[in-house]
């Protein structure tokens, strides 16, 4: 057990002390409203109370399933401050997902967005056995409408009784390389991440946040470190491209965080040169790579703002490639997922958790105090991922001299063929390059000469045609005939999970259960 005189203050703790330090502030703004840093700390006392009125015992699990709104946000900080822990449903997951988080979890109490989800939440009520409290935030035909109920507790003062070796959240993973898994963090680990995200990360001195990707994810990480600066969270409810560059533009806007295929329709949309975008200082983009050419195009019409975050469920921030890092004088760095932050130690290892050489290809591994604390209910992942006292994240990636880390790919994604070791991940970063490619994904499909034959999954620019010889050819130049994918394959549109990343478990699902037809 930790000694409480020696751990940082919990997060929820940390939240109520930015919001008492700035009362007359906006603290969160959307189409039509706004709360003030005092109004924040009010509801957050208000959903306390009808919280501890439940008589949970320290620890049980509150289910938050929401589009991005200050009301769920808040119960989830009510939530930690009154012992309980925070495990939050993806808006873009399916029943079925949501479903198994809930029992996997053993939730007890479920908050439902019933603006947005009313009828899943109550497909979720009704299938969930552990449930023993339901509350939507609005009227509902289920549960009890929490709005309703925090009027009638009247006011109360918000209060922490969460100590350090109290249940913080349990986040399940995206379940992109086999199940989703429940990373539980004590507050003990979970109350440094605003911390390092302050100390590394470019945040604005007065920030204005933007909101678009969920803050139930990794979004919602910048929210508490936006409060303890003084600034104000703007919330929008899902990504429309329109919406958010009226939003930047009126709103002054001076960050944001967006994923790559965000990124690349606000590039393509017409609205984007006559806007302005003035005001945005930073704009972080995570979840996967992004494209080199579609940067450098970025960088030209948005300005110097990016900044590319690097981490997972298990440990979040890790890295970070820094704006003076996006240079298109050296693009070399472009394919980087960046430098160690400072909370961070980070090795790259061989199988035998010896550190290789600089340049060679291993496994990122982390020590650090916001590294989760356990899967929950899987002792043997648990002690597989966290062996010999580090994190061993499932990501290949060579360092160069200056410890600047590139990814290769995900160790389970990486392919056997023609008795070579491949990482997909090197094959993308050439054909993303390609003028003529919006996007690429490469597997490996099953294959009688091979074992497997690398395989590109490839979606065009708008308007253009892309060879496939000249795409293999490319790979070929670059990277040798080992890795010159054997098809090429061109979609309309790769399979995406809820966090934004190509859903590489559906793609090869679709080729190793019948061989599609391909070209190349």
């Amino acid at each position: 057990m930790s000694d409480p005189l020696y751990a940082l203050p919990p997060a929820c703790a940390q939240t109520l002390r930015a919001l008492a330090r700035y009362p007359q502030r906006t603290a969160f703004s959307w189409s039509g409203g706004s709360l003030s840093y005092a109004g924040a700390g009010d509801l957050i006392g208000r959903i306390q109370k009808v919280f501890m009125q439940l008589g949970l015992q320290p620890g049980s699990r509150v289910a938050l399933l929401s589009a991005n709104r200050v009301d769920s946000w808040c119960s989830g900080v009510a939530a930690q401050l009154a012992r309980l822990s925070v495990t939050s449903l993806h808006p873009l997951g399916s029943l079925d997902d949501q479903s198994f988080q809930l029992e996997d979890s053993e939730t007890q109490v479920l908050v439902v967005d019933a603006d947005t989800f009313r009828d899943r939440g109550g497909d979720l009520a009704a299938r969930a056995s552990n449930l023993k409290h339901v509350f939507t935030l609005g009227p509902a035909s289920y549960g009890i409408n929490l709005l309703a109920a925090v009027e009638a507790a009247g006011n109360a003062s918000p209060r922490n009784f969460a100590v350090p070796d109290d249940i913080a959240t349990l986040n399940y993973t995206g379940g992109t390389t086999g199940r989703s898994k429940g990373a539980l963090r004590y507050h003990r680990e979970y109350a440094g991440f605003a911390n390092a995200i302050l100390a590394d990360f470019e945040i604005p001195d007065r920030p204005t946040y933007l909101t678009v990707a969920p803050i139930s994810h990794v979004a919602g990480t910048k929210v508490l470190p936006t409060l303890m600066r003084g600034g104000t969270v703007h919330l929008v409810k899902g990504f429309d491209p329109e919406t958010v560059l009226k939003t930047i533009a009126r709103e002054r806007i001076n960050f944001t965080l967006l994923v790559p295929t965000m990124i690349y329709v606000l590039l393509d949309h017409p609205a984007l040169d006559r806007t302005d975008l003035s005001s945005l200082e930073l704009l972080l983009y995570g979840a996967s790579a992004m494209s080199p050419s579609r940067l450098v195009e970025g960088i030209e019409r948005i300005g110097p703002v990016f900044s590319q975050l690097y981490g997972q469920t298990e440990c979040y921030p890790m890295s970070v490639l820094r704006k003076a890092d996006h240079d298109p004088k050296t693009p070399e760095l472009f394919t980087s997922c960046g430098f160690p932050i400072s909370a961070c130690e980070i090795r790259v290892l061989d199988d035998n958790d010896r550190e290789v050489a600089t340049g060679e290809a291993g496994e990122i591994c982390v020590r650090a105090p916001h590294v989760m604390a356990e899967y929950w209910k899987r002792p043997e992942q648990t002690a597989e991922t966290l062996k010999n006292g580090w994190l061993h994240t499932g990501d290949i990636a060579r360092s160069d001299e200056r410890g600047y880390l590139f990814i290769l790919d995900r160790k389970k994604d990486m392919i056997v063929s023609g008795g070579f070791n491949i990482f997909p991940r090197e094959i993308e970063d050439v054909l993303s390059q390609h003028a003529d490619v919006a996007m690429v994904a490469v597997v490996g499909v099953p294959d009688d000469k091979w074992g497997e034959a690398v395989t590109a999954v490839v979606v065009a620019r708008e308007g253009a045609r892309p060879n496939a010889d000249e795409l293999i050819a490319l790979v070929k130049a670059r990277k040798g005939a080992a890795h010159a994918p054997k098809h090429i394959k061109f979609v309309t549109e790769l399979p995406m999970t809820g966090v934004g990343k190509v859903d590489k478990k559906v793609l090869k699902a679709g080729f190793w259960a019948g061989r599609d037809r391909m070209v190349g």
